[in-house]
């Protein structure tokens, strides 16, 4: 027996099994079975069938006979594929309009989403209010998608007829990850307003990082260790990264890959955030909360920011030197700072913080950090994560690595379909005796490496950070990640551009968390996408994910941590994609098939970049950045931009390449 064809067909599996029973090849005779049809010609037999898993249907042919095959086969095989991908065509459903005057969420969405409606409504805590905010986000998001070429206008300059004070030194859009920047620069000396739309401390998703990388916030003096410890839920003894590998070559199957020390820390991230506000309020500080970022003016002496209660409907116009875009992936000011383009990758996350599991089938002491346990389902390469949070609570997400398009921008409402579909699947539970604490979701947004130096994060007294800015990796950390890895050289070089007034867009555009070997590991996470409106061997992206993560098993602990977390060298990085071509030469024609020549020759320049600035690193990292910091009394009064522009290098060759341990860094 030979297996002939795999394809994913995205239909009903039923649908897909009546038209099969009804297909009559060119060739043969066709016999009706229960999951297809069989195929009998003088020298051989074939079968074909259909089954469903992960809310969509696959499709296999095999050769039943040990005889030689007839010459016909590759030509009547080539020909059903066709066929069924002509009767059964990839298609992205648009987001259902809503009115909820006449009805409520559950109701207008109950015949689109029936389980997601369902759950939301029974098992939910406040699951209304949660379902309202997931439409909302989604519909937020794909407006951004839509009109990336043509954003709207948010960003005016000029000064207004009556301007308001100057009361803040920065203002900022977005309170999640705004916060932990605000407190750091309030405790600098720096008076801040923060603007949030939702309630102050409310997370839609959970934060998961290490103790090595809490250290950026001990030592920028944000927190004690203490209070560090008091901000853990829970620490697991080891992390799990498994792709499945059913259907791959027996050349592209991979060992499971052991990081104990990624992620492995959960976070409260309600408490971490109100101990940030109670930090921006002690040093004179405020907090606007359930208010709606509307606008901003900016003239040479300062900015206006018009925002709008949500619950009392009062204007707010507040006025300070600088403004901070922490909105994330969905702020209309990034949009229009990049000219539309604020983002082209983007990893679709929903999930739960569930409880209620068997003891017997869960280890709350154990994490999934990257897992699938199925092959592309909808022009979607699914995968799972799972984290230990307080007590007996899990977190649990399924997210995808997504391109971008317009006709397919990528749906959370969609995503929780099959989260509660195959949450079953995955880990072996019956849903309706969970327990769902709180829902869980977003977009984690990356900008490609194609774009990364020339993506502009600043204009005159207007900076981007976080998600806003889409500097981070999407392989493994959102935005929380690389704001807390990047916390210290962000905090320094805007309290510089601060203290002497370094405030236009040149300026400001140096205040960055892009690395170039982030660049160049994009050409890694792109990979793992599926181009909008094309079918690929479903099993492809695990086949290309095992090769890479087999090659890991078999490492050093301390270079699989870099590699996930962002700090992997040029060499480590050479030498891992030879290992690779040589473990799999198809990986190479593999890659290329997703990614497509032209980006990948695009990418080239990522990777020469890279090669320059690790590099310079390597002859100048250990001693330039003690150099430039030696003459700081000096240079820093007599030719503040000078210096500026010299810690900002020095920062680039140290953090820019993933090592920041090579620039000890001075707030004073």
């Amino acid at each position: 027996m030979q297996q002939l064809l795999y394809i994913e067909v995205p239909a009903p599996t039923e649908a897909v099994r009546a038209w099969l029973q009804a297909y009559r090849p060119a060739v043969g005779f066709a016999s009706m079975t229960s999951d297809g049809f069989r195929l009998r010609s003088e020298n051989a037999e074939w079968v074909c069938f259909v089954w469903q898993l992960q809310r969509t249907s696959y499709l296999k042919v095999f050769r039943w006979s040990a005889t030689a095959p007839a010459q016909a086969e590759s030509g009547w095989i080539d020909r059903l594929q066709q066929d069924v991908q002509a009767a059964f065509p990839m298609q992205y459903a648009p987001l259902p309009q809503v009115n909820l005057t006449s009805q409520t969420i559950f109701e207008a969405l109950r015949p689109f989403y029936p389980l997601t409606v369902h759950y939301f409504q029974t098992r939910v805590e406040d699951g209304e209010y949660a379902l309202k905010k997931a439409y909302w986000w989604e519909k937020r998001w794909r407006e951004g998608v839509r009109e990336q070429k043509r954003p709207m206008a948010v960003i005016f300059r000029g000064k207004p007829e009556l301007p308001p004070p100057i009361t803040y030194d920065l203002i900022y859009c977005g309170a999640a990850l705004g916060i932990i920047h605000a407190a750091a620069m309030a405790r600098l000396g720096w008076r801040v307003a923060v603007i949030d739309r939702g309630p102050f401390g409310a997370m839609n998703r959970e934060w998961n990082i290490s103790r090595s990388e809490l250290e950026a916030l001990v030592a920028l003096g944000l927190f004690s260790r203490e209070q560090i410890e008091g901000l853990i839920l829970n620490e697991y003894y080891d992390g799990l990264n498994k792709f499945y590998d059913g259907n791959v070559p027996a050349r592209a199957k991979g060992k499971l890959l052991h990081t104990p020390t990624v992620l492995n820390i959960a976070l409260d991230a309600e408490k971490l955030l109100h101990l940030c506000g109670e930090q921006v309020l002690a040093s004179g500080g405020d907090i606007f909360d359930c208010t709606e970022f509307e606008r901003i003016d900016v003239w040479d002496g300062g900015i206006a920011v018009e925002a709008y209660g949500l619950n009392s409907g009062e204007r707010l116009r507040l006025g300070g030197r600088l403004c901070i875009d922490a909105m994330g992936s969905a702020s209309p000011i990034a949009a229009q700072l990049t000219g539309g383009r604020a983002f082209d990758s983007v990893c679709p996350t929903v999930g739960a913080v569930v409880r209620g599991f068997d003891p017997g089938v869960w280890d709350t002491h154990l994490g999934d950090v990257l897992y699938s346990h199925g092959d592309i389902s909808r022009g979607r390469q699914l995968i799972w994560e799972l984290f230990p949070g307080r007590g007996d609570e899990m977190a649990i997400y399924l997210f995808y690595y997504h391109q971008i398009h317009p006709d397919n921008p990528g749906s959370l409402l969609d995503l929780y379909e099959d989260f509660f579909t195959i949450l079953p699947e995955y880990k072996r539970c019956e849903v309706e005796k969970l327990e769902f604490k709180k829902a869980t979701f977003g977009y984690i947004p990356a900008g490609s490496a194609l774009e990364t130096a020339g993506r502009r994060v600043a204009l005159d007294r207007l900076l981007a950070i976080g998600d806003a800015a889409s500097l981070q990796s999407p392989l493994v950390f959102t935005g929380f990640g690389s704001l807390v890895r990047n916390l210290p050289r962000l905090c320094e070089l805007l309290h510089t551009a601060l203290r002497h007034d370094l405030l236009t867009a040149d300026d400001l555009d140096r205040v960055r968390a892009s690395q170039s070997n982030i660049a160049v590991t994009w050409l890694f996470s792109r990979a793992m996408m599926v181009p909008t409106g094309r079918h690929l061997q479903p099993e492809r992206i695990n086949a290309i994910l095992n090769t890479f993560f087999d090659i890991l098993a078999d490492s050093r602990s301390d270079l699989v941590d870099d590699f996930i977390k962002d700090r992997l060298g040029w060499l480590a990085f050479n030498r891992m994609a030879l290992q690779a071509a040589f473990k799999n030469p198809a990986l190479l024609a593999w890659v290329f098939e997703v990614v497509g020549s032209r980006d990948f020759v695009r990418w080239l320049p990522a990777y020469w970049r890279f090669t320059w600035q690790a590099l310079l690193g390597a002859s100048l990292g250990s001693w330039m950045p003690t150099l430039v910091r030696s003459a700081r009394n000096k240079l820093e009064r007599s030719h503040p931009r000078l210096w500026y522009r010299l810690l900002a290098w020095s920062y680039l060759i140290t953090y820019g390449v993933g090592r920041p341990n090579g620039t000890a860094f001075d707030l004073g």
